[in-house]
């Protein structure tokens, strides 16, 4: 019931924006366009399974249910007995990933989207839209069975219209160019998710670094602690101020990491039919390492097994109401921020279950960060003035 009302509530606020309603009214064509099949949920097989889904706005673009949350943290799909393997991660403030290419100086993978880089940007110059494209066709997922599918979908849909409005007539040609219209399709979401009204930077944060308000006490010793390179190190790996040309900050620097992070044992993907999960309870998540091996540098998948992209901290709070779980880790292990800072900072000195994997653990930026409970605090009060919709006074 739960999943039926949310549905039909966003499929209403989609649609409705179309006429210029709601938020919609800000967008550019393309990114209304991008909309529209973000939170249309007659792109599954069977219909009913949308991006939204998993990637919810009230939720920061992650999962959207507290008790899934609270638990596995792993969605299901269009069919509602599959289950992918991971959590969702949030669709917001991902457009900047650049595409996926080792940095040979620094000699860390960087880019692409996914936990384990699988939609690389090597096809479409893009990782966000082929990361878009990727649910459509899995079938733990929207389980179509084609891109054809989803294709004459959209050709049959309310805004089918906007569609050539935007990519030209003939632009939704199922049969004689359906490579290029998929592609467009995903080229379209992508547009939405790097648009003002699902990546806005309307934080307290962003509010602070215009100089439009300060930081509490507390707040502001998080954000000192946040950037010091002798206790919390976080900005290490989150960048937390602007860019060279004033750019806000996506605290994410796009590279990979293997934090350690405990199996989840709740994780629905384990019970799975051995048809999607052959290893069954024993299946490693080896992530980044895992799609290497099926690529041309399958002879660095080893040095990369476990490792994880480094997510946007950006709405790492944003929930829908006080009370609500959010899930944390890129299987969901951790259930607070609180969780999982305390796991940052004492990882390497008190009986946390083992990693999942324990090859490439990173030791050098946590583990053992000597915060005292209230620095912790500290860190966990400033990441939450990183959620979007913040009012000033």
């Amino acid at each position: 019931m739960y999943r039926e009302i949310v549905f039909g509530w966003v499929g209403f606020f989609a649609l409705s924006s179309v006429n210029g309603t709601a938020r919609g009214q800000d967008l550019s064509s393309i990114e209304q366009l991008g909309k529209m099949l973000f939170f249309d949920d007659a792109l599954s097989t069977p219909p009913g399974q949308f991006c939204a889904a998993c990637h919810a706005p009230e939720a920061g673009f992650t999962g959207p249910t507290s008790a899934i949350n609270a638990r596995g943290s792993v969605y299901p799909g269009a069919v509602h007995t599959r289950f992918g393997n991971r959590k969702p991660p949030t669709a917001a403030y991902g457009g900047s990933s650049p595409v996926l290419f080792y940095d040979e100086d620094e000699e860390v993978w960087i880019g692409g989207m996914f936990w384990d880089g699988r939609a690389t940007g090597w096809t479409l110059d893009d990782p966000l839209a082929e990361q878009a494209l990727g649910p459509f066709l899995n079938s733990l997922e929207q389980n179509n069975p084609n891109a054809f599918k989803v294709c004459k979908r959209v050709a049959k849909s309310p805004y089918a219209g906007l569609f050539e409005e935007v990519w030209g007539p003939g632009s939704l040609d199922c049969l004689n160019d359906l490579e290029g219209t998929y592609d467009r399709i995903g080229l379209s979401i992508s547009a939405y998710e790097q648009s003002s009204e699902v990546s806005p930077f309307t934080s307290k944060y962003d509010y602070f670094l215009a100089g439009m308000l300060e930081l509490t006490e507390q707040e502001a010793l998080g954000l000192e602690l946040f950037e010091s390179e002798d206790k919390g190190n976080c900005a290490a790996c989150h960048p937390s101020q602007p860019g060279p040309d004033g750019e806000p900050p996506l605290f994410t620097d796009f590279t990979y990491d293997n934090l350690g992070v405990p199996k989840n044992p709740e994780n629905p993907f384990y019970d799975a039919p051995r048809k999607w999960n052959p290893a069954g309870a024993d299946w490693v998540d080896l992530g980044l390492g895992a799609f290497l091996a099926r690529t041309e540098y399958a002879d660095m998948a080893e040095e990369n097994h476990g490792k994880q992209k480094v997510p946007t901290l950006r709405n790492v709070d944003l929930r829908p109401h006080e009370g609500f779980v959010k899930a944390y880790g890129h299987n969901g292990f951790f259930k607070s921020l609180e969780e999982i800072v305390h796991f940052y900072n004492t990882r390497d000195v008190e009986d946390w279950p083992a990693p999942e994997v324990p090859e490439n653990v990173n030791t050098d930026e946590l583990g053992d960060l000597g915060l005292t409970p209230e620095e912790e605090e500290a860190i966990v009060a400033f990441l939450k003035t990183l959620s979007d919709g913040f009012i000033l006074p």
